[in-house]
């Protein structure tokens, strides 16, 4: 599967380009800026975007009007072809973000309901009862997405709304040449619909990718061979920053032992969930990071684990942002790409990433670990590496078995001799491939 060997990019559209938060109706070319991000995200290393909800909706994206119709305030159609066919171009995948769970309130099926009532074509599509009342006071009560009334849960098990939904899939393919999906709120999905997504976007095209979002619990409820793909890891996204917070690096490695450790009780082993230090729902990683000189390092960390690295925009040039502020300040609108010195790294840990069987599908196992170091090792086949980092303000001394006295610094190209053990700088983080 090629997303096994991706790193990922994250755009907001409606926030990178923009859009005003309310649909005003006027057409506006914004989705073209795009264009000008693509030679950055090739230099950063991405070969794979995910673009976060663009089809036409009330609001934020993920209120849907129309599957089939880019957003207004985006463009048309056509701009957003133009956009993939460049994205492409670069070899780069795309995928979009599948909101199937709900609909905005603007859905036509859901305004035909408001109008016509037990007339309407459409009120089997939802979950509806017209003896009560919402917090819209429509005279009818319908369940909305845990408890948001402004996202009308869609019913499922419907047949009209599934062959709907797969209409519009089949368009994208067809429209867009798309690579897969992001499933928004997979977790609250229909698990009949998901293994029936999955037959039908395999036959779409080959290895279209289905990775979805779940929040906690196992993964394994909705990714297995029947449904999705991949699955967002959020318990190491809260083990990653916390860890680096508390100087405690036994939270996360303790989570990626759990998840991916050889063990045989190990839930995820051989499974490559989506990995990232932050995106557009939560606080952006320079804000939640105490200490600046943490932040290659969490960058580091999380591309040396196994899964699948994401990069939401603006923060691999350290934009900051917090969900206390509201989810504007998570997604902001930029004219043109930035790069610095992290950026930089970001993009030597991504060229490291792709070039590495071991960080791609290697195992793990936990080599060296205190509070404030760890050193941990990825195999896979004749492919090797050891991912070491020191959060702490002094030199670290590591003394272990290394198998092997001389490595190369996957990060920088550097040579690095541990035969009389690892002397790990303050606040550094390597990759190292022994030879």
């Amino acid at each position: 599967m090629w997303a096994y060997e991706s790193v990922f990019y994250q755009i907001y559209p409606l926030g990178l380009c923009g859009a005003p938060f309310e649909n005003d109706g006027v057409q506006e070319h914004r989705i073209l800026r795009v264009l000008d991000f693509i030679d950055h995200i090739e230099k950063l290393g991405c070969n794979a975007v995910y673009f976060s909800p663009l089809f036409e909706s009330d609001t934020h994206g993920y209120n849907t009007r129309d599957y089939y119709r880019v957003d207004t305030r985006l463009g048309t159609n056509e701009d957003f072809k133009r956009v993939c066919d460049a994205l492409h171009t670069k070899g780069i995948k795309v995928i979009l973000d599948g909101v199937f769970n709900h609909v905005g309130r603007g859905f036509f099926a859901f305004r035909d309901v408001l109008e016509k009532r037990w007339d309407s074509q459409y009120k089997d599509w939802f979950h509806i009862n017209f003896d009560g009342n919402s917090n819209y006071n429509d005279g009818l009560w319908y369940e909305g997405w845990e408890g948001n009334y402004d996202l009308v849960k869609l019913n499922l098990k419907n047949e009209d709304v599934v062959q709907h939904i797969f209409g519009a899939v089949k368009s994208w393919v067809q429209e867009f040449d798309i690579d897969g999906l992001r499933l928004d709120v997979a977790y609250c999905l229909d698990r009949d619909f998901l293994r029936r997504l999955r037959s039908f976007t395999d036959t779409l095209k080959s290895e279209f990718f289905l990775v979805g979002e779940i929040l906690g619990g196992d993964y394994k409820t909705i990714m297995s061979d029947e449904m999705c793909h991949s699955a967002t890891n959020y318990e190491c996204y809260k083990g990653l920053h916390s860890a680096f917070n508390s100087m405690n690096l036994f939270e996360i490695i303790h989570s990626l032992l759990r998840q991916f450790g050889p063990e045989n009780w190990t839930l995820y082993r051989g499974k490559h969930l989506l990995s990232f230090v932050d995106n557009h729902d939560v606080t952006r990683v320079a804000s939640i990071l105490k200490k600046p000189e943490h932040l290659k390092l969490i960058y580091t960390l999380m591309y040396g684990m196994p899964g699948i690295p994401i990069i939401y925009y603006g923060s691999e040039w350290g934009v900051k942002g917090e969900k206390k502020d509201g989810d504007p300040s998570l997604r902001p609108a930029f004219e043109k790409p930035e790069w610095n010195e992290l950026t930089d790294h970001i993009a030597a840990l991504s060229k490291a990433e792709k070039g590495s069987k071991a960080l791609m599908y290697g195992d793990f196992k936990s080599l060296v670990l205190t509070n404030r170091q760890c050193i941990f090792e990825r195999e896979f086949e004749d492919s090797r590496v050891m991912v070491a980092i020191n959060a702490d303000e002094n030199e670290y001394r590591a003394d272990f078995n290394a198998r092997a006295g001389r490595a190369r610094d996957l990060i920088t190209g550097e040579t690095v001799d541990f035969g009389g053990g690892l002397r790990i700088p303050p606040y550094k983080g390597m990759i190292l491939e022994p030879y």
